[in-house]
């Protein structure tokens, strides 16, 4: 996670802070669309780590609109109740398409450019995930709990 800190601080990033070593991390920036971000993240990951993977970024706000907005946060069980956070707005064909597919007891429903998932009896098990998803909706994404989500709140307010 070091290594990761020192790659964001040399782009110019402040105020860098990781969070549970899961791949989050906080941070200041000039003003700049999120899209514009993402891109420039998903290159640093490349060029630094050797990382393919797609970079997501989402403001304060945005973090708490999606805990705010995931229907299944009432009554789900805070770690199999998740938001997959996309590189894009869901599409509602694709989105048909993914229900339709699926086989398990998961519910699903779409966000702004996330979709919320309550694993029901766990993700372990289950056949919704990240390929499956993404060959249905067109985007790539990350996933993560409700109480991962709201720890990362927590640290963001704290900043």
């Amino acid at each position: 996670m070091a290594d990761l800190r020192a790659a964001f601080e040399a782009e110019g990033f402040s105020n860098v802070e990781t969070v549970v070593a899961s791949g989050n991390v906080l941070f200041d920036h000039p003003e700049r669309p999120d899209e514009g971000l993402e891109e420039k993240l998903t290159l640093m990951m490349h060029d630094r780590f050797g990382m393919k993977s797609v970079a997501l970024v989402r403001s304060r706000d945005a973090l708490a609109r999606a805990i705010a907005d995931n229907p299944f946060a009432a009554d789900g069980e805070e770690n199999f109740v998740h938001t997959l956070f996309l590189d894009g707005p869901v599409d509602p064909a694709g989105f048909v398409r993914l229900d339709a597919d699926r086989t398990g007891p998961e519910r699903i429903a779409m966000g702004d450019r996330a979709l919320h998932i309550d694993y029901v009896a766990g993700a372990g098990e289950s056949k919704l995930v990240g390929a499956f998803i993404e060959r249905r909706l067109g985007c790539k994404g990350t996933a993560r709990n409700l109480r991962s989500m709201k720890r990362i709140l927590a640290k963001m307010d704290e900043s």
